[in-house]
């Protein structure tokens, strides 16, 4: 009798289930990640199970080989993690019709590195208004999802223009008014860029009251610093002295190291962040993996020389005098920034005279029959610069600060890139290789990070840094930003000299929920989300 019920429940539970053993009025999956090694973004150690999404949801984690889905996807070997943060891009430009993003909406160099979420407005320079920009991009679709700072640079030259003065009480209460809306639209926080015009002209307490602004927002206020070689630590005590002030969280962004006079003083300026920590100040950084940066010819021009913009700068060279004053300037900073060699300034783009690109300063002087010497350097740069200028890599740092400053605990990665033209120009590596550089080389070759380590550095440490809940992590219930990557093949395949190459070692991604890279092809998706800033004043 007892056995007979047995029997007969078992049949009742049977007819109930689906044939699969799941419930009959449970939803299938819409994908299911099948036996992969999962990172789960926050820093503990893989495991392997199958990862099962659901719109645009992670629905479960765990062993799902009786699942009902509508598609399966044999994963063992590869690694399955959140989707990759660039906490610092130029994926965005203030112009919508300029941005890297509108122009390549698929961001093919970013999903091949795994990428799922670039945050713009970077350096001080960003959108305004940022909701009309948000709204657009929202309209026109992108395969990542985009988030946006506002820029100091760029509210401080709406305001003021590019003048060297402290703002009156009524410039300071307009470009306090013009945060707080980039705030209320969804910004994340201020973006400062304290060596170019105009951001270079605001002092600490300007800094400050801005960054103040967006506090009761819970922004973050993420600084290229005034200076990364002769005077760095200064420069990260006044991100320090921001934060404190503003009563904000602050990022060291790029955390670099410039000069081979101040190779190594990365273990004093990450002194200088966990000084700051240990006392309350919720001071970060990243980090990109190279020993060369990327920037305008402009930055080898005295602060000076740039007050008013490109036109005042024009006019200042064409007075002999005060040429032969910039000229000086540039080979000094030639001689302390870049150890006095004219080879290490590498022309990336030159809009106006392509044959340019990917020649040093050096190379120029040779093939024009000059002396390779600083002072023809210098005036080379101005003879470029009057001809329009030019975007420049800079090979002026050491592998050895990057590694550390990499493997600090409060270190992000992030690629300080964008979402180039493919074969235009002789761009930094890092927009292609960023992500996959540090999972290929400083991890799988180097061992400077394990393989957790840096998935965490890539998902869930930017992640809480933004305030993104729900994405950074594999867990249930969190948005399906998903890379599914080999970690026995991923590697960069850019190069100085050769830039113009994806990364390779991506097999899968997706952007909630919907396959954005497929088998490692591009499926012309668009299910990228703007992402607002949300908060809870205070």
């Amino acid at each position: 009798m007892v056995f007979r019920s047995t029997l007969s429940l078992l049949f009742a539970a049977l007819l109930w289930a689906g044939p699969l053993g799941m419930p009959s009025n449970a939803q299938p999956f819409s994908v299911i990640l099948e036996g992969g090694t999962v990172y789960d973004g926050t820093g503990a150690a893989p495991r392997t199970a199958d990862v099962g999404l659901r719109g645009d949801r992670v629905a479960a984690i765990g062993d799902l080989s009786a699942a009902a889905t509508e598609q399966r996807i044999d994963v063992t070997g590869l690694a399955v993690a959140p989707g990759f943060i660039d906490i610092h891009s130029h994926a965005t430009s203030p112009s919508w019709a300029r941005s890297d993003i509108q122009q390549r909406p698929l961001a093919e160099s970013y999903l091949r590195q795994g990428v799922t979420t670039a945050m713009g407005g970077q350096d001080g320079s960003s959108p305004l208004p940022i909701g009309g920009y948000l709204t657009a991009l929202e309209e026109a679709g992108a395969a990542i999802n985009i988030g946006l700072f506002v820029g100091h640079g760029t509210v401080r030259g709406h305001v003021m223009g590019a003048i060297d003065r402290a703002p009156t009480d009524a410039e300071l209460e307009r470009m306090q008014a013009l945060v707080r809306q980039a705030m209320e639209d969804g910004a994340f926080g201020l973006s400062s860029g304290l060596e170019y015009t105009p951001g270079l002209y605001a002092d600490t307490d300007e800094l400050i009251d801005l960054a103040r602004v967006t506090a009761p927002f819970d922004g973050l206020y993420i600084s290229h610093i005034r200076d990364e070689g002769g005077r760095l630590l200064e420069s990260v005590d006044e991100v320090i002295q921001v934060a404190e002030g503003a009563g904000v969280a602050g990022q060291v962004t790029h955390h670099k190291v410039v000069g081979p006079d101040r190779w190594g003083n990365s273990t004093a300026s990450l002194q200088r962040i966990e000084q700051a920590r240990a006392r309350g100040v919720d001071v970060t950084s990243d980090v990109y993996p190279y020993a060369a940066s990327s920037t305008g010819l402009t930055i080898l021009f005295p602060s000076w020389s740039r007050e008013g913009g490109s036109g005042a700068l024009e006019d200042r060279l064409n007075d002999p005098d005060t040429r032969s004053r910039i000229r000086g300037a540039i080979a000094r900073h030639i001689e302390a920034e870049r150890g006095g060699d004219p080879s290490t300034i590498v022309l990336s783009r030159c809009a106006w005279n392509g044959a340019l690109d990917g020649k040093s300063l050096a190379d120029v002087l040779a093939e024009r029959g000059q002396p390779v010497t600083v002072e023809a350097a210098a005036e080379l740069a101005i003879d470029l610069q009057a001809q329009g200028g030019c975007r420049v890599v800079l090979h002026s740092m050491a592998e050895e600060d990057v590694r550390r400053i990499m493997q600090h605990s409060t270190s992000m990665i992030a690629s300080d890139g964008g979402i180039p033209a493919p074969g235009v120009g002789a761009p930094h590596p890092r927009s292609y290789g960023t992500f996959a550089r540090v999972l290929g080389y400083h991890v799988r070759e180097e061992g400077v990070l394990s393989m957790r380590e840096a998935v965490h550095k890539m998902t869930g440490l930017p992640a809480r840094r933004l305030a993104l809940p729900d994405r950074g992590v594999l867990q249930e219930g969190a948005i399906a930003d998903v890379t599914v990557f080999d970690p026995a093949t991923i590697i960069d395949h850019a190069t100085f000299a050769d830039p113009h190459q994806f990364a390779s070692g991506v097999k899968h991604v997706f952007v909630a929920g919907e396959a954005v890279l497929h088998e490692g092809d591009v499926t012309g998706a668009r299910p990228g989300h703007v992402l607002r800033r949300t908060f809870t004043e205070h």
